[in-house]
């Protein structure tokens, strides 16, 4: 069997040249892009969906900060933003658990074409990245593929908002993998129709459960105590009913989780209750076989929702993620890489570009921020070690070990790193600069004007 092939030169055309180029439109990404065009530099923001918002409307996951609670303390800014665009814009609800409102998936994709048209960002959807343009140490741009077939954007400064360091590592810059079957699980988010919310409601308020309720079963969840009693739209026994009556095969350990919203038109949003160990996010073949087997539990959890939930028995599936879920694959290695301490203890740097409350979610821990408790985020965690000059880095790829990636890789973190990063870059392109030299300084006082608390 052949196992290469060699394909002949070829010219490709330049389509498009801007200031800062942000690949991957997810929170990071999307608040990198307005970050820097509302600092008066040619932004395009590229994206390989046909929309923006990357977890938020490709996967479905609505809860942007369901861990603000009366005592957190948030930088603001673009992320907080979000949620206020979105509820302007019909496109939001009151969250279960917390001081937040839950993002409406379909309707946050008409709040974040409103947000780049205003910015006058240059929008590329339906384009995949393939392939960096590097030029004498320095990125000089991207190889893109399309219906269009294979095209080049130039950009004087690029950002890496693809969640997989996909730019950095093939650009040359050194990265970390998280070993396969330690990733954290992959999930396939889906919603509801048909459920009866006065039934529904009546049964959580009759048996109401609480983060204490996660750590059951084949989960162990490390909390600190004050969560424990706080309530949490957590679901667990209808499945373990399920499994008892065999509709779940007893051994599939990967159903239960939480519910997100439920309207009174009877839709439930935001179920994130298939949780999938083993799933490679850089592996196409992975993501393939999970994307078809976490479709196929997902059936599972909403036939047992049917018959051991109040208010479900006339459930339906209303749809799918575009995508699977994905929270843990490649970082690079930064300048500095953050720690457990630094998310534990409220790390403080001297680059801090934002900040994000005490919340660390993943790899069995759950810390919620309730007592005014935060970190600080680094300039130097979004700059890789080594690689090409031009690149700085956005979103859940940033540096750090993997409890500091379990609070990092949330979505509203990722949009503190992502301001900052636009920030960064449109700093440098005013300033003519490389990323490295920019003056923090300017960079604060640019966070300040933006609405970012960073101290």
């Amino acid at each position: 069997m052949q196992t290469t092939i060699l394909e002949p030169a070829r010219s490709v055309p330049v389509v498009h040249s801007t200031g800062v180029l942000v690949v991957g439109s997810g929170p990071g990404g999307l608040a990198a892009a307005l970050a820097a065009a509302r600092m008066g530099v040619d932004v395009t923001l590229l994206d390989r969906f046909g929309c923006f918002g990357g977890n938020i409307t490709v996967v479905g996951v609505e809860g942007f900060a369901w861990y603000r609670h009366e005592q957190t303390i948030e930088a603001g800014g673009i992320g907080r933003e979000f949620e206020d665009r979105a509820k302007a814009m019909g496109a939001a609800v009151p969250e279960s658990q917390s001081l937040s409102y839950e993002l409406d998936s379909e309707g946050f994709k008409l709040v974040a074409d409103r947000l780049v048209e205003e910015a006058g960002i240059h929008p590329m959807l339906h384009r995949h990245f393939v392939a960096p343009i590097v030029e004498d140490g320095t990125i000089k741009g991207i190889i893109v593929e399309s219906k269009a077939g294979r095209q080049a954007i130039l950009a004087d400064r690029v950002v890496d908002a693809t969640g997989d360091a996909d730019v950095a590592q093939r650009a040359g810059a050194s990265t970390d993998k998280t070993p396969v079957e330690q990733m954290q699980a992959a999930s396939v988010m889906f919603h509801l129709a048909g459920v009866d919310k006065k039934q529904f409601m009546a049964g959580v308020r009759a048996d109401p459960m609480t983060y204490s309720d996660w750590s059951s079963g084949e989960w162990t969840v490390e909390t600190d105590g004050k969560e424990d009693k706080m309530f949490s739209p957590f679901l667990r026994k209808p499945f373990e009913a399920a499994q008892k009556d065999g509709l779940i095969p007893a051994d599939l350990n990967t159903i239960g989780g939480t519910w997100g919203a439920v309207h009174d038109s009877g839709e439930m949003t935001y179920m994130n209750l298939v949780h999938l160990a083993g799933c490679d996010g850089t592996d196409p073949d992975s993501l393939t076989q999970f994307e078809i087997e976490g479709r196929r539990q997902a059936m599972m959890a909403i036939d047992a929702l049917r018959q051991y939930t109040p208010g479900c028995a006339g459930v339906r599936l209303r749809n799918f993620g575009m995508s699977i879920g994905i929270r843990d694959t490649r970082k690079i290695i930064a300048r500095y890489d953050m720690t457990e301490q630094d998310v534990r203890g409220q790390g403080r740097f001297d680059d801090s570009i934002g900040i994000y409350p005490e919340f660390i979610d993943g790899y069995g821990i759950l810390i919620l921020p309730t007592t005014g408790r935060y970190m600080q985020i680094p300039l130097r965690s979004l700059l890789a070690r080594d690689g090409p000059a031009g690149l700085i880095v956005a979103g859940r790829a940033i540096g750090g070990d993997k409890i500091a990636h379990a609070a990092t890789r949330n979505m509203a973190c990722c949009a503190v790193a992502g301001q900052g990063a636009g920030i960064v870059a449109a700093l440098s392109l005013h300033r003519r600069c490389a990323l490295d030299d920019v003056n923090i300084t300017e960079v604060q006082a640019e966070l300040d004007r933006q609405g970012v608390r960073w101290q």
